[in-house]
């Protein structure tokens, strides 16, 4: 009887440690996969920076004509 005890309590043991790696692998994943959303949704962004990064300095090259024809 206590073979079996101790049997089952190596086996619990290996569970134990094989859904503790399977939950952190789940979690690095996750994590991995937020970072890639966040990345993209920057990327998604750019033409928007770009264009307004295009017109302000549009806007600071016709000042300084302005400055510089006077």
């Amino acid at each position: 009887m206590k073979k079996i005890l101790f049997v089952f309590a190596i086996a619990a043991a290996f569970a134990a440690c094989n859904s503790a790696e399977t939950t952190a692998t789940v979690n690095t994943d996750s994590i991995a996969a937020a970072a890639k959303a966040d990345s993209l949704a920057k990327v998604a962004a750019m033409p928007a920076k770009v264009d307004s990064t295009v017109k302000a300095v549009d806007s600071l090259t016709k000042k300084v004509d302005s400055v510089i024809k006077k």
